[in-house]
């Protein structure tokens, strides 16, 4: 977003993950009066728990600035956030270009309802003005990196993970060609997908190794590998300056790829790649959306052929979807069990990331209109979003959902704690080779067995001696 305005107005940037009291920054700045201004981005999670009683605050006490909130939170829940009353507008979607428009239109009092991307309220009115899903990429300003340089050391926000000793983070496209109903950026991007160049892509990543030092990059496109041709040419470019990488794919499009193109990922830096695998069970596949030829044995077969390649497949899965009956929740959550159990087979490096179903706000999906009919709503308040139990939500740790009983939370958790034993995360690089083997041996019987009741042995073991973390809430390990 900086990016967006640099060179056109003045700006300084808060981040809120460096700061041990964020609104003391805020306001520091705000009573300067030098401000008109406050825009946030707002993701599920951690981040609402500061942009909710922040932006509220800043109504109550600067009733002159004008707010903005963009992210995935602030577009999927735009009703609940604008009926707030200190919320003025949403970026709905892309901001590239609809944030230094609406500031222009502002400073400039011209038309709002022309600017795409936008939701307000205009006089009790809610407007949604058209959404553009897809932009150039490559018409798009270079990153001003300097510019961060002025608020935080940007050495600071490159860490060693399982890829490397300084690795960073990077979006080369928007969006994603497929219907997921259980994902939050299709009501966005409405199955809509544009990447940079390979080109633009290689001279960006190439400027962060030259300029700062980076060896190794997290794409965190939500789709990487839509075009084959996009990635071998990136490949091509990046092969010979020793950079590892992880991206995020659909295992049906990857698996189209040729043995020629997947050798040439692995020997250009490619060492993981995040899969939605979501579920063994092809009648569930069909429920939720999935689109595409993905099916269980295409699953089994891919791991075990990523695994051919020195790749490490990273599968993910959504257990505790809607059923017709608790039995048949139940069914399903031990059918994927047993699936899991057989991709670790085909391929045991194959990481396993696993998620309790959570409701997404996708209006007009069979899921969602199922889930409404079952009694599940979301809050009506945008404070009611801190409490507790949604912050459980935010995480798909606690789904609140009215089909899923403690018991079926309980052996979801309880199989995952001796998945992760038996088979430690590759991206805990703080893990020893001892405590690796230790407690793969500890959890062995547990795991051969299905005995999963009360993992109390290895839950202390992986809290207070290996301080075991998870890759799906934490990110990557920085140190």
């Amino acid at each position: 977003m900086a990016a967006s305005i640099y060179g056109k107005y003045d700006f300084v940037l808060v981040d809120g993950n460096r700061e041990s009291d964020p609104w003391s920054k805020l306001k520091n700045y705000l009573d300067t009066g030098e401000y008109a201004y406050f825009g946030c981005t707002v993701m599920p999670g951690p981040q609402l728990r500061q942009a909710i009683p922040f932006t509220k605050k800043i109504r109550e006490e600067y009733p002159h600035i004008i707010t903005i909130w963009g992210g995935y939170f602030a577009s999927n829940q735009y009703k609940v956030s604008l009926d707030s009353g200190y919320v003025d507008y949403i970026v709905n979607g892309i901001g590239d270009l609809a944030f230094p428009a609406l500031l222009d239109a502002l400073e400039n009092t011209q038309d709002l309802r022309r600017i795409n991307n936008l939701i307000f309220i205009d006089k009790g009115t809610l407007v949604k003005t058209h959404k553009i899903t897809s932009i150039d990429m490559d018409s798009l300003p270079v990153l001003p990196y300097h510019e961060l340089e002025k608020f935080y050391p940007i050495q600071s926000y490159f860490g060693k993970t399982h890829l490397g000793r300084k690795t960073t983070l990077y979006h080369s496209s928007f969006g994603c060609p497929f219907t997921c109903s259980f994902c939050g950026i299709v009501p966005i991007f409405e199955a809509r997908w544009k990447g940079s160049s390979a080109e633009r892509l290689y001279q960006d990543v190439k400027y962060l190794k030259d300029t700062y030092g980076v060896d190794s990059v997290e794409f965190c496109d939500n789709n990487f590998f839509v075009s084959e041709k996009r990635v071998r040419t990136f490949c091509e470019l990046i092969e010979q300056d020793r950079i590892q990488w992880w991206g995020e794919a659909r295992i049906d499009t990857l698996d189209k790829f040729s043995d020629d193109t997947l050798a040439l990922m692995s020997r250009a830096g490619c060492r993981m790649i995040f899969l939605g695998a979501e579920t063994g069970n092809e009648d569930t596949l069909k429920a939720i959306d999935k689109g595409g030829t993905q099916n269980a044995a295409q699953m089994i077969r891919f791991a075990e052929r990523l695994g051919r390649f020195n790749i490490i497949p990273e599968y993910s899965f959504v257990l505790g979807f809607p059923a017709e009956t608790q039995q048949q929740v139940m069914a399903m959550i031990d059918d994927d069990i047993e699936f899991i159990k057989k991709v670790k087979q085909a391929n045991p490096a194959t990481e396993i990331i696993m998620y309790v179903y959570s409701p997404v706000l996708t209006e007009g999906s069979d899921l969602y209109e199922k889930v409404k009919a079952s009694g599940f709503v979301f809050p009506q308040k945008l404070e009611d979003w801190l409490a507790q139990e949604w912050k459980g939500f935010d995480l798909r740790k606690n789904p609140l959902t009215p089909w899923l009983r403690a018991s079926m939370v309980d052996k979801i958790r309880n199989f995952e704690v001796v998945l992760n034993a038996r088979f430690p995360t590759a991206q805990d690089v703080k893990l020893s080779s001892f405590q690796r083997k230790a407690i793969s041996v500890l959890s062995k019987l547990r795991y051969r067995t299905n005995f999963f009741h009360f993992p109390l042995e290895l839950k202390l073991l992986q809290r207070f001696w290996l301080r075991y973390r998870q890759p799906e809430t934490e990110g990557a390990t920085m140190l």
